[in-house]
């Protein structure tokens, strides 16, 4: 069965930093676009990050710019989502999701994870 398997969430402050990270199992996806997307409660889920299968290519949301960086690890089959200076209204649950082809914003990923859940106090 292939899974998205994301970790890295917890309850931190504003202002403070967590790194996510998504990791296959099941399947490689090496030549894989990977994204980051979340949903807060009573909010459909919106795009965050994106990043192409060579690492070459990221897109970010107005909300993610300047503040999170998507990267994938050296064997490209781990995706990173840093994100810093975290505020109240980035808690939600976040998604990591993969697709063939194109970098894209859009939710046409083929395969998701569970997601991993951040929340940030004031």
């Amino acid at each position: 069965q292939v899974q998205l398997v994301e970790s890295g969430g917890g309850l931190v402050q504003a202002g403070s930093s967590l790194r996510l990270s998504c990791g296959p199992s099941g399947r490689t996806f090496t030549h894989y676009a990977m994204g980051w997307f979340r949903q807060a409660p009573g909010k459909e889920r919106e795009f965050v990050a994106a990043i192409s299968w060579t690492g070459g290519n990221t897109l970010y949301s107005d909300s993610a710019k300047g503040r999170f960086t998507i990267s994938r690890g050296t064997a490209t089959n781990t995706v990173y989502l840093q994100m810093n200076s975290l505020n109240v209204e980035d808690t939600a649950v976040y998604y990591c999701a993969a697709k063939t082809g194109f970098v894209s914003t859009g939710a046409n990923y083929d395969y998701w994870g569970q997601g991993t859940q951040v929340t940030v106090s004031s």
